[in-house]
C-alpha cells in the first residue's frame, strides 16, 4: 500500500487565467509564419512544441524540420539535432530539461512564467527532506519537476516510460519514492505492485475530471472509446477504454475503429489527433458538472502562455533564455540520462 507523505502539504497554486491572444486573420498570420521561419534560419535555430501548445505552433514546428512530441521525444529530440539553439514552447520543465542535456545549446522558452502545478507543487527544499527521511528508497520523479528536483533523483521518467522502468526496479527488489503526481504514482503503484512511497501532487488540469458527468457522457455516446492520461484520477482512470502517455492516446484514435473518442487530457492535443485522424469524432471530458466551475476547463493556462506572437518576439530580442547553476546541471543530467539509455535499451 502507498503512503503518502503528511509532513508537507503542497501550496495551493495560483492557476492564471488563458491569455487573451489577439485575434489573426489568415493574412497576418501568414506573415507572421513567414517571420519566424526567417528569425529560426537567422538564429540557427528550431522549434520543440508539446502536444498540449496550440495547433499553430505545432503546425510551424512540423514545417520547420522541429519537433512535436510528448516530453520523452522531446528531450530525446534536442540531443539528436544540430541546432544551435532550440525554442522550447511548452512549460518551464521542459525548457530546463532541454538545457540539462544540451548544456552548450542555447534553449528560448517564448514565455518563462510558462510553468506546471505538478513543478510548482513539489518544492525542492521540501522535497529533499522527504527523500532524506526514506533514504532506503530510490528516488524516481516524474518529467514535471524543476532541475533541482531532479538533481535529487536517481531516475526520472515521463508517462510513455513510467511503466516500465518501475517495474524493472520492483523485479530489481527495489522501494520507491515517487513525485510529486499521486494520481500517476498510484496508477503505477497499481498496475506494478511496487513498494511505493507517494508525494502529494496534482495536475490541475486532469485532477478537475469529473467522474460522475463522464458517466453520463459515455451513456450518451454508446460507441465512443474513453482515453485517459493516467495523471487523472482513479474513478476517470477506472472509465477508460485506454490509459496511457500523449502518444499513447493519439495513437489509440489513429488505430482503434471507434467513430468516437472521449478524451481526458489537455485539449491541445486534439491538433495531432485530428491530424491523423480526420474521420473521427473528438468529445473533451467534462471538467465540471452541472452548476461547478473549472479552472483549467481541460486546457494548461501555462501552455496557452505560447503563442506564435511571442515567439517571434523571443527571436527577435533573445530573451527567455534558460540558465541553470553548472553542479545542478551536472546531478540532473544523470536520472535523465539514465532513462534515455533505459529506453534506448527497451528499443534495441
Amino acid at each position: 500500500m502507498s503512503e503518502t507523505t503528511i509532513a508537507f502539504n503542497p501550496p495551493r497554486i495560483q492557476v492564471p487565467p488563458h491569455p487573451q491572444w489577439p485575434e489573426l486573420d489568415d493574412a497576418e498570420k501568414t506573415a507572421l509564419k513567414t517571420r519566424i521561419k526567417r528569425l529560426l534560419k537567422e538564429h540557427d535555430a528550431l522549434l520543440v512544441a508539446h502536444y498540449y501548445t496550440d495547433g499553430d505552433l505545432q503546425a510551424l514546428a512540423e514545417e520547420t524540420g522541429g519537433c512535436v512530441a510528448d516530453s520523452l521525444e522531446m528531450a530525446r529530440f534536442g540531443s539528436e539535432t544540430d541546432a544551435k539553439t532550440l525554442v522550447v514552447c511548452g512549460v518551464r520543465f521542459m525548457g530546463e530539461t532541454a538545457k540539462i542535456l544540451n548544456p552548450e545549446k542555447r534553449v528560448l522558452m517564448p514565455e518563462l512564467k510558462a510553468t506546471c502545478s505538478l513543478d510548482e507543487g513539489c518544492p525542492a527544499e521540501a522535497f529533499s527532506a522527504f527523500c532524506d527521511r526514506h533514504p532506503d528508497h530510490t528516488v524516481v520523479v516524474y518529467a514535471n519537476t524543476s532541475a533541482e528536483v531532479k538533481a535529487r533523483a536517481d531516475w526520472m521518467v515521463t508517462s510513455s516510460i513510467a511503466l516500465p522502468i518501475v517495474k524493472h526496479l520492483k523485479e530489481q527488489g527495489k522501494k520507491v519514492l515517487w513525485a510529486p503526481d499521486k494520481h500517476l504514482g498510484h496508477y503505477i503503484e497499481q498496475v506494478t505492485g511496487v513498494d511505493m512511497l507517494l508525494w502529494p501532487g496534482a495536475c490541475v488540469v486532469h485532477e478537475e475530471f469529473k467522474s460522475v458527468a463522464l458517466e453520463r457522457l459515455r451513456r450518451l455516446h454508446p460507441d465512443a472509446a474513453v482515453l485517459v492520461h493516467p495523471e487523472s484520477p482513479d474513478e476517470i482512470v477506472e472509465q477508460a477504454d485506454v490509459v496511457g502517455s500523449t502518444t499513447a492516446l493519439i495513437n489509440a484514435v489513429a488505430s482503434m475503429d471507434n467513430p468516437e473518442f472521449i478524451v481526458a487530457t489537455d485539449e491541445g492535443i486534439f491538433w495531432k489527433m485530428r491530424q491523423l485522424a480526420p474521420d473521427k469524432k473528438l468529445i473533451a471530458a467534462p471538467t465540471a458538472g452541472e452548476g461547478a466551475t473549472c479552472e483549467s476547463c481541460a486546457h494548461c493556462p501555462w501552455m496557452a502562455m505560447n503563442a506564435l506572437q511571442n515567439l517571434e518576439q523571443v527571436l527577435l530580442g533573445g530573451d527567455n533564455e534558460i540558465h541553470i547553476d553548472e553542479a545542478i546541471r551536472r546531478r540532473a543530467v544523470l536520472p535523465i540520462q539514465r532513462m534515455l539509455d533505459f529506453a534506448r535499451q527497451q528499443s534495441d
